[in-house]
């Protein structure tokens, strides 16, 4: 028996094929481009977000062969967030998919601030008024078009995160739902119940009649009837489990109830912990959103970095200034440390604990000494910097139900150095499982469990929970508190960058910009 994953991301687009241990058969990935027309922007073409997963699926049946046959079910699990518009009728995407990093409706966030309206929707949703969030972007991409928006509350156009459109397109456009998961990403569910909030909807002018269906991450979601070339093995296959990536990575650590806290170190980084059957309220300017369940079962505590390995990938791509992620890895690890440089990665604003859409990343503490590698181990330091900042709030949060150590997953998490240093941050151990792929484990869990694979998600994790590898602290206490303090002085002096207001230290120093 196997089970096809189909775990598509910012970067990528991957498929793995996996059996009742976990292991992975076959898997295959696809890259996928980002573009960014104005600063602040970050769109991809829908069409390629399909195509990509579509052909990676294609790749691993292929490889399978014969034993394509005992897919028993697929699960999804997906970037969160980014937004996608398409014709009813015809299946073509209406605009570009706006993605979970664009900031262009910061304007929209801060006039609804202004009114009063952030505690409400906090209290509905969990979540925060952040571009981040997809409400803001599907108004804007109704907006955009001239006649869009009559013609979705006309029931001609669908609306949805990156999970409804991968389902349309493997069920032939048959099927438009979303699961709990992905909806809690989005302002207009009402958190506690699970089901879509029609004062929201209207707040935020999205119609309720473009928007999906919401089910069960657990839940039947339909079988693939796509006619696209190299998916033949699949038709008739149920689709039996969908997941927002995190919340994928949260059930594939293993992260069933309240205690073990994990953090995926990806384009972003998110860290998570299960909260049980009740929303938890976080004083520390943390998230809270839906778990793996039905909906209004299932909740957990989030927060998130926006810039985690991309800013490896910035490096890499961007400044040019080596041909692969490794060679950057390399290059941090050559030098001792940073040379007093401090890099705060705020490329696309900052998420928690901050939630500053207006700031921007700095390179502070050049001097002609400065080199590339200083620069790469700056990097490096920064992504450990903020996700420390993230288990502080988290810590804060749980009190005395704390977590005592971390799990982590993702790309970055291969970096030993990086791992090493969050837990001489962290003053506590990281655990790094030895299958990283805990995104995809989390969406075959789900489809495993949907179709009878395993009895229970308890039952799949105790069968597929690999063995793990474990960083303990060895850095002098004074040390990590002098690095996480110049973070934290430069994070202050990034703040509200683009606003035109000025930066405050948090001491009452200021300074304006001409």
């Amino acid at each position: 028996m196997l089970l096809l994953a189909l775990d598509q991301g910012t970067t990528s687009s991957r498929a793995i094929a996996i059996d009742a241990s976990g292991e992975a058969v076959a898997a295959a990935s696809r890259p996928l481009a980002a573009r960014y027309p104005r600063p602040g922007w970050v769109e991809q073409d829908a069409g390629e977000i399909w195509s990509t997963q579509r052909d990676a699926a294609a790749e691993v049946l292929a490889a399978l062969g014969d034993r394509a046959e005992r897919i028993a079910a697929v699960g999804v699990a997906n970037q969160r967030e980014t937004v996608v518009l398409w014709d009813r009728a015809t299946g073509e995407p209406l605009g570009p998919a706006i993605v979970w990093q664009d900031r262009r409706t910061t304007p929209a966030c801060r006039r609804m601030i202004d009114r009063g309206l952030e505690d409400d929707v906090r209290a509905r949703t969990g979540l925060r008024l952040d571009p981040y969030f997809s409400a803001t972007k599907a108004a804007w991409l109704l907006d955009d078009t001239e006649g869009l928006r009559e013609r979705a509350l006309a029931g001609e156009v669908a609306l949805g995160t990156v999970d409804a459109w991968l389902l349309w397109n493997l069920t032939g456009g048959r099927v438009h739902a979303t699961d709990v998961t992905n909806a809690s990403r989005t302002l207009l569910l009402d958190l506690a119940s699970g089901s879509w909030d029609e004062a929201l909807c209207d707040r935020f002018g999205v119609p309720r009649a473009a928007l999906p269906e919401v089910r069960g991450s657990l839940s039947f979601f339909g079988e693939v009837g796509s006619a696209d070339r190299g998916l033949e093995p699949l038709r008739g296959v149920a689709v039996r489990g969908i997941l927002g990536d995190q919340q994928a990575a949260l059930l594939g650590q293993g992260c069933l109830g309240p205690g073990p806290v994990k953090c995926t170190y990806g384009t972003g980084c998110f860290l998570l912990t299960h909260t049980g059957p009740t929303p938890p309220a976080s004083e520390n300017r943390l998230l809270a959103t839906a778990a793996a369940g039905g909906p209004g079962e299932a909740f957990a505590l989030e927060g998130g970095v926006f810039v985690g390995g991309a800013v490896v990938q910035w490096l890499r791509d961007q400044l040019g200034f080596a041909e692969t992620t490794r060679e950057i890895a390399a290059l941090a690890a050559s030098v001792p440390d940073a040379g007093g440089v401090v890099l705060v990665p705020a490329l696309a604003g900052l998420g928690a604990p901050h939630w500053d859409p207006d700031a921007r990343g700095s390179v502070q503490g050049l001097t002609a000494g400065t080199t590339k590698a200083h620069l790469c181990r700056a990097a490096i330091d920064a992504i450990a910097c903020q996700v420390a900042e993230l288990v502080d709030a988290m810590a804060a949060d749980l009190g005395d139900g704390a977590a005592t150590e971390l799990r982590v997953d993702g790309g970055a998490s291969a970096n030993d150095g990086l791992m090493q240093l969050q837990a001489d941050l962290l003053r506590m151990p990281v655990v790094r499982p030895r299958r990283l792929e805990a995104t995809a484990l989390g969406a075959a869990v789900a489809a495993g469990v949907g179709a009878g694979v395993w009895d229970s998600l308890e039952a799949a994790v105790g069968r597929c929970t690999p063995g793990a590898d474990r960083f303990e602290p060895r850095m002098d206490e004074a040390e990590a508190h002098r690095l996480r303090g110049r973070y934290a002085e430069a994070v202050a002096r990034c703040r509200g960058w683009n606003d035109g207001r000025g930066w405050d230290d948090g001491r009452g120093r200021s300074a304006a910009r001409g």
